[in-house]
């Protein structure tokens, strides 16, 4: 406190005084480990009301000074108190923890479940057509990739339509090597299977999202694969890959017909 008569400290230079801070408001007790009823046992009633600087409807603040709340916050009463409320608060915080880590570990089984008993409806046709339907849909997804690229490009129309041309005409499965075949084929399927998808549906990556995903892929190439024996070698290639942690579907700079 500065002596009566004598001259008022002058701050550093560069530095503004800053007026002591003579009350606390109750928001100010909370941050410093107040509960309400240790503010009624140990300060009782405010010790003045103070209006809120911007909103003039705004309820009265409740301000206590800082003598009052420096010597009871020294008194062994409030120190078992605020011990007591930060133990109740962990607690609460513990048990509100392991509800929802609960509840997230319930839905997971639950999806996990939904995935494991869902029959996978694979659509059934002759060797011949399923070729050639995973070939036009192959050239399909070229087509948008090469659309896309060439727009990004910022290309002339003229240009575009030249481009696109070129892969308009339907590669003939005769002319395609069986492993490449046998790719698209799964590809189509797959594409064919995606709204399987939505089994995943209201379950986030922290919920375990990936796993079930995976789950599903494993699950849709096993049954692509009893469905055409003859795509089994690429459907567990696919399987393995997914279990080693690489990406399942065509090697690199391949077109995938869906995303997994």
């Amino acid at each position: 406190m500065t002596m009566q008569g004598a001259p008022d400290p002058k701050p550093e230079q560069g530095l503004v005084a800053e007026p002591a801070r003579t009350h606390v408001s109750a928001a100010g007790l909370r941050a410093r480990g107040w509960t309400d009823g240790i503010v009624r046992r140990l300060l009782g009633e405010p010790d003045r009301l103070s209006a809120h600087p911007r909103f003039r409807s705004a309820p009265w603040t409740r301000m206590y000074r800082v003598e009052r709340v420096e010597a009871a916050e020294q008194s062994a009463e409030f120190r078992s108190g605020a011990a007591f409320a930060a133990r109740r608060s962990g607690a609460v915080r513990k048990a509100v923890g392991r509800r929802g880590r609960a509840a997230v570990a319930r839905r997971r089984r639950e999806v996990l479940a939904r995935i494991l008993a869902e029959p996978i409806d694979v659509p059934r046709m002759d060797a011949g057509e399923l070729a050639q339907r995973a070939v036009e849909h192959r050239a399909r997804r070229e087509t948008g990739a090469t659309a896309s690229t060439e727009n990004t490009s910022g290309t002339s129309g003229t240009a575009s339509t030249t481009g696109t041309a070129s892969t308009l005409g339907t590669p003939s499965p005769p002319r395609t090597d069986r492993a490449s075949l046998d790719r698209w084929k799964v590809d189509y399927l797959r594409h064919r299977l995606s709204p399987y998808d939505e089994l995943l549906e209201g379950l986030s990556r922290r919920e375990g999202r990936g796993r079930a995903a995976a789950l599903l892929r494993q699950r849709i190439h096993t049954a692509i694969a009893e469905a055409y024996p003859g795509l089994a070698e690429e459907c567990e290639r696919r399987i393995r890959d997914q279990r080693l942690g690489e990406p399942a579907g065509p090697p690199a700079g391949e077109i995938t017909a869906h995303s997994d």
